[in-house]
């Protein structure tokens, strides 16, 4: 099959991005595989991609030639924010090409992208036509001149009928799909499908843990970090911190001040699985909704526990007693009595949520499953596009 895959990097890498290098790899294997991508800028040449992006010609035009060049069979993209923007979605459609959209987050239906704002979720966008809730406060880096822009963009394309150009959309989780789904976008429910990410196997032929618990990911409020560290400053269960974020200066303090907290900073995948893997269970206390982490998965694919809140796609991912424990993100003496639930458990119990975690893994999140899903919902696109022609 000839796929293009289009993919707009942010400023700083992130989980979208990984995404989209792994699915474009796994498929170039036995498919024939083009990719464009984009890049967004900072500072003034950011303020004009921004701008640009109700109508970014340029773009449009390079699709179109990448298009007429590769003659592809089905288009998926991955990130049109803003440096290509939402009319390439509208050039894709004209030239008659079925085409795939996977929704990492929830800009389409809120300017926040993550439904988090002020400290506790924000849902008001669902429910309206345009965005008035969300640019009253300034959701997107709080700057109503921001919000106002990026809202209007949105809700105009929604007006002219850009988003239902979309052959099929690729929710992470059924919980993401009936958000969109009970929203005012007016797509057909039947264009969203759910498939998950995915993360390779990893070799690792440890049967035993040590006595630590860890935590991977952006050192941010919506995390969930402050929460968590106020939680391990009341026990002396041992936790392993990892990662970069504007709340950094708070977790270098706490560990400092609490001999059972170690910050050891930002640290590459490789040194990193092999900390997972001994891990007692990995720590997830998000409090906004998480679209589908890869630290999860690939703590799944080394047989760790997860244990985290409560909440969005990470209720559907974190089955009690199966793949690890759930607690209420709201509240640290919730997290508090999870953490001590699992530190009662015998060995044996531990050694059997392992075993059953590494099994989830295998059946629903390997490059192989995902691969045929993936090509199962490109042919579903193609079909309703003949069928629609």
């Amino acid at each position: 099959m000839r796929i293009l895959i289009i993919h707009t990097f942010y400023q700083n890498p992130g989980g979208e991005d990984t995404v989209f290098q792994q699915e474009s790899e796994l498929l170039a294997i036995d498919n024939d595989v083009l990719t464009l991508t984009f890049q967004n800028k900072k500072g003034w040449k950011g303020a004009l991609q921004t701008l640009f992006s109700f109508w970014n010609l340029a773009a449009a035009y390079r699709v179109r030639d990448t298009i007429k060049e590769f003659k592809p069979e089905v288009i998926h993209i991955h990130n049109t924010h803003y440096a290509s923007g939402p009319i390439i979605l509208r050039s894709i459609h004209n030239m008659g090409i079925p085409l795939v959209m996977t929704l990492h987050n929830f800009r389409l239906i809120c300017p926040s992208a993550i439904l988090y704002h002020d400290h506790e979720l924000f849902l008001a966008s669902i429910q309206e036509k345009f965005p008035w809730t969300a640019v009253k406060k300034k959701v997107m880096d709080h700057s109503t001149i921001k919000t106002f822009i990026l809202a209007l963009n949105y809700w105009f394309h929604r007006k002219i009928g850009t988003w239902n150009s979309v052959n099929r959309y690729i929710t992470l989780s059924s919980f993401a799909k009936k958000l969109f789904t009970s929203s005012t976008l007016t797509i057909d429910p039947n264009k969203f499908v759910i498939k998950p990410n995915f993360t390779f196997p990893i070799d690792m032929s440890s049967l035993s843990f040590e006595d630590y618990f860890i935590y991977i990911g952006r050192l941010t409020e919506e995390k969930g970090i402050l929460n968590l560290l106020e939680a391990f400053a009341k026990v002396d269960y041992k936790i392993l911190i990892i990662g970069d974020g504007e709340l950094k200066q708070s977790v270098q303090h706490a560990a400092q001040q609490h001999t059972n907290i170690h910050y050891l900073g930002f640290k590459s995948r490789e040194d990193i699985i092999p900390l997972v893997e001994k891990a007692e269970a990995l720590i997830v206390p998000s409090l906004w909704f998480e679209g589908m982490p890869m630290t999860i998965l690939e703590a799944f694919s080394v047989g760790t526990p997860v244990i985290g809140s409560d909440i969005g796609a990470l209720s559907e991912l974190i089955l009690p007693n199966r793949t690890g424990l759930l607690f209420n993100p709201q509240h640290v003496e919730s997290m508090l009595t999870t953490l001590t639930c699992w530190k009662n458990y015998s060995q044996q119990e531990k050694f059997n949520i392992r075993q059953t975690t590494k099994e989830f893994y295998f059946s629903n999140f390997t490059p192989t499953e995902n691969k045929k899903q993936l090509l199962q919902i490109y042919q579903e696109a193609i079909h309703d596009k003949k069928k629609i022609s």
